[in-house]
């Protein structure tokens, strides 16, 4: 039933509040409502936190969002980790009625004495409504002692006959009867909404910077006739990689499956059907007599050698993230012991993956439905095995072909026990699994930001993304990874790799390289395709990291110098904040981020623009929304380039001129 004053459509609520909305530690955020009562009379409306422990925060009064629409809005900020809930309050307001009918009846003498009269009797009902000081903390306690006594002083003054009433109703707008009254507002009629549950984890699950490589390439020895066997890298060579990836400024350290590889239909080079001796097969085709999920790969290393690695990517201040892959070779262990957790064909042979055309008989997938739980109590068990070795991040591979129920258990559990743990979905698929993974528990998702190019789309995304779906679901841009070499990065050279990187890393507040990235390397398997020449999926890719950075043929600085960006600004830690400018360009982009208001302490303003061509100097004149970007229309002000420490003078309209040959986009510090 619709309460005293109707408070419908509250938002962030996912599935009528049966699944938490999302947010991490110190990120703010709008609750919206729509609140209206009958007639004329006004109202109140304010939105109440209540942390994990059931302590409630002060009210955040909502304002209307847009003149006549009813839509009310406030930002709250959670301020800890946990299960949190809110709800909207909503009241008649009669002090605010009040006030408005006094304004205009006093000035023309029109009930004048009766109007400050009634206006009294209103600040002592007020005054009434106070909690008593003694039973709140300290500061709300003088709070609420001095707003009594402001209120009190001004109900006298109303009804002073000897004072002009002009002046005795200018004593209800001073500043201090204002702040009084929104702390201790007097809240008729009060009428409650649901409440309604929200999740707040660790900053990590919303910011980061990842790096992908295969532990077997780094420090693998390769004969390029192929005369003699290659020989693998291991995790302890692996870890020699460590000190670069910790310079770029990455956060996240993230491993392809280090489980032992079946040789039964083993990929070779390129995704061939046979393998030669030397190939080591996808990591992905997971299980041999070596072991399956729960074992490290014989060339790696031991398990000693894994927790060592663990620890010095914590030394460095990152974290690892490993793939969870569910999903099997036909030489796991699983195959002889639970081959019922697989699908028998007509013929007795067992379902390998396929997507008509495409094959995978390397990789059994499971049947769910056979013995789902002890398929559960396998994969639980397999993530506490990891966690157990150091592993909070999970990146889990493919998602959505496995029941959703299924995860929704899965991470319910984990988070119990362990609110830390985060997983990122790499989930390539429709969008109303891709939101829905989000919303049952997936703290992070990969997106279709590689296949977003032009501005047209890249706004559109980015406006969904930071909009209502950022309540559940969290995008990581990945630039690229071993499966997708997009083609935007196979024709441009150098300066494509630099434009993907500053949006991907500008516009959220997590993204992603794989490893080659940075060497900008573009030679797709053949014209038209996705996949790499020579994939590292099937083969090893040793670099040299030395001789690319003597010749000059790295963008690492680069990439360093973004990450830098992102650790200096606090702006770029939300994704929320993020609004579109106008270009009169097709190519040119515009976008900024902000935290607080301008001069203020903590405050920061990010302004970006990018050329989209990679190829070609772009030309044009950007005009800014300055109320986003907190200035006033016609006051100019100072931006300087944290890539180039060239500072401009600007204002509403400002010429641009790009050359991806020197740099792709001005990333402005503002102010």
């Amino acid at each position: 039933m619709i309460g005293r004053i109707p408070i419908l459509d509250v938002q962030p609520v996912l599935l009528c509040g049966e699944l938490p909305a999302k947010a991490v530690t110190g990120e703010t955020f709008q609750v919206t409502a729509t609140v209206f009562r009958e007639g004329h009379e006004m109202l109140g409306t304010a939105v109440v936190l209540i942390d994990p422990e059931g302590a409630e925060s002060p009210l955040a009064i909502m304002n209307e969002l847009a003149p006549g629409t009813d839509r009310y809005g406030a930002d709250v900020t959670p301020d800890r980790e946990g299960l949190w809930r809110f709800r909207v309050e909503a009241w008649g307001d009669r002090i605010a009625h009040w006030r408005h009918d006094a304004a205009i009846k006093i000035p023309i003498g029109q009930d004048a004495e009766l109007m400050l009269a009634e206006g009294a009797l209103l600040l002592e009902r007020a005054v009434a409504q106070i909690p008593e000081p003694q039973s709140m903390p300290a500061p709300k306690a003088r709070e609420a002692r001095a707003a009594r006594k402001v209120l009190r002083g001004a109900a006298r003054q109303l009804t002073d006959s000897e004072v002009p009433p002009a002046d005795r109703l200018a004593v209800v707008r001073s500043p201090a009867a204002v702040a009084a009254l929104a702390a201790f507002p007097l809240r008729e009629l009060l009428t409650t909404s649901k409440e309604y549950p929200l999740i707040v984890h660790r900053q990590r699950a919303l910011y980061g910077s990842w790096y992908e490589f295969f532990p077997r390439s780094e420090g693998a020895q390769v004969d390029p006739t192929h005369r003699r066997k290659p020989r693998s890298g291991t995790l302890r060579t692996a870890a020699m990689r460590l000190d670069a990836i910790a310079d770029m400024g990455f956060d996240v350290v993230y491993l392809p499956p280090v489980h032992p590889i079946g040789s039964t239909e083993r990929k070779g080079r390129n995704n061939t059907l046979v393998a030669s001796s030397g190939d080591p097969g996808s990591p992905w085709a997971i299980g041999s007599p070596a072991g399956g999920h729960d074992a490290i790969h014989p060339d790696l290393g031991t398990f000693a050698d894994f927790d060592a690695f663990v620890a010095r990517v914590r030394e460095l201040g990152m974290e690892v993230a490993m793939d969870f892959a569910l999903q099997a070779s036909p030489d796991h262990p699983w195959v002889g012991k639970h081959p019922e957790w697989f699908t028998t064909r007509a013929d007795g042979s067992i379902a390998y993956a396929e997507n008509p055309p495409k094959k995978y008989q390397d990789i059994y997938p499971l049947n769910f439905d056979n013995d789902p739980e002890g398929i559960y109590a396998e994969a639980i068990r397999l993530v506490r095995h990891w966690m157990d070795h150091g592993v909070r991040i999970f990146r889990v591979d493919n998602p959505h072909t496995k029941p959703l129920r299924f995860w929704q258990r899965l991470l319910a559990e984990i988070a119990e026990t362990d609110p830390d743990v985060l997983f990122l979905a790499e989930a390539f698929t429709r969008p109303a699994m891709m939101h829905t993974l989000a919303k049952i528990g997936f703290h992070q998702s990969y997106t279709y930001f590689t296949w977003r190019n032009t501005a047209a789309e890249l706004t559109e995304y980015l406006e969904e993304l930071s909009g209502q779906a950022a309540a559940y679901m969290r995008p990581n841009f990945f630039v690229n990874t071993p499966d997708i070499l997009s083609q935007y990065l196979q024709h441009a050279g150098p300066g494509a790799f630099r434009v993907r990187a500053v949006l991907a890393s500008m516009l959220t507040p997590s993204w992603g390289v794989y490893s080659g990235y940075e060497l900008c390397e573009n030679i797709p398997l053949v014209p038209g395709s996705e996949e790499y020449l020579d994939s590292e999926k099937y083969a090893y890719r040793p670099r040299d990291w030395e001789v690319a950075a003597a010749l000059g043929l790295t963008i690492a600085p680069f990439i360093t110098r973004l990450n830098e960006i992102r650790r200096a600004h606090p702006a770029l830690h939300w994704l929320r904040n993020l609004r579109f400018h106008y270009s009169d360009q097709p190519d040119i982009l515009c976008f900024s981020k902000r935290t607080g208001p301008p001069q203020a302490a903590g405050s920061d303003t990010v302004l970006v623009v990018v050329n989209l061509d990679a190829g070609d100097t772009r030309e044009a004149t950007v005009w800014l929304d300055t109320h986003a970007l907190g200035f006033d229309t016609g006051a100019g002000f100072t931006v300087t380039d944290d890539l180039t420490g060239q500072s401009y003078r600007w204002g509403q309209a400002n010429y641009v001129r790009l050359d991806p040959a020197i740099a792709p986009a001005h990333i402005f510090t503002v102010g």
